[in-house]
């Protein structure tokens, strides 16, 4: 639960800097939509894709993708077909609950052996820093209400403190874990592509898209740095 909170604190101050940027771009949403498309591209170019095949097999996590991708047809069929009023949001929530799993079960098989250093908790803690950014920036993308936030985050973080819980008694295999991130890969990749860059590309003029796409690719870079 302590771990829990860590995350919940790093997503918030995430958010934070979120509510910084739509103060800043206030007057278009569609603006800090693809910042937000821009900001979930460069975080898995520069982080989360590398991290990955470094850790994980490459079948696994291709499978994992392409199931992402077909999840995210299917779920965003749902979705719209039942008219929800968000469901780029919902999707990027999936995606990052699975995204979620095969940390937090790594840390549930680590606790109470010398392995888990503070230096490699307060990475996994950082590590949701970017996340928070990435999922507040799509919510009040669509002018949704702060308080809002902290319900996804308090679910996060409840996700994270349970899959730490049961990972101290169940180890999931590597081809597993590696298809699971493989999923997440998948729907990030095409939410961020299809629902907050595509989906906007033609409110906007040539110049703005550039600079908003730009600017949210140069700032995973800033995050990546940060939580290194």
């Amino acid at each position: 639960m302590i771990l829990g909170g860590f995350l919940f604190f790093s997503a918030s101050i995430g958010g934070a800097l979120a509510w910084v940027f739509s103060r800043l771009f206030q007057h278009t949403t569609h603006g800090l939509s693809l910042l937000c498309g821009g900001f979930l591209v460069g975080l898995l170019v520069v982080d989360v894709i590398p991290s990955s095949f470094q850790i994980y097999k490459s079948f696994g996590l291709l499978l994992g993708i392409l199931l992402g991708y077909l999840m995210f047809e299917v779920l965003n069929s749902l979705f719209h077909t039942s008219h929800t009023q968000n469901p780029s949001l919902s999707l990027l929530a999936i995606a990052i609950i699975i995204h979620t799993i095969p940390m937090s079960l790594t840390v549930g098989q680590l606790l109470g052996k010398a392995s888990l250093s503070i230096a490699i908790t307060a990475s996994i803690i950082l590590h949701h820093l970017p996340e928070g950014f990435a999922l507040s920036t799509a919510l009040l993308s669509q002018g949704e209400r702060l308080w809002r936030l902290f319900i996804y985050f308090i679910a996060f973080s409840i996700f994270f403190s349970v899959f730490i819980q049961i990972g101290q008694y169940w180890e999931l295999s590597d081809k597993v874990q590696g298809v699971l991130m493989g999923v997440s890969i998948g729907l990030i990749a095409t939410a961020s592509i299809s629902e907050f860059i595509l989906h906007h590309i033609r409110s906007v003029s040539i110049k703005s898209l550039i600079a908003f796409v730009l600017l949210g690719y140069l700032l995973s870079h800033v995050f990546h740095l940060l939580v290194e």
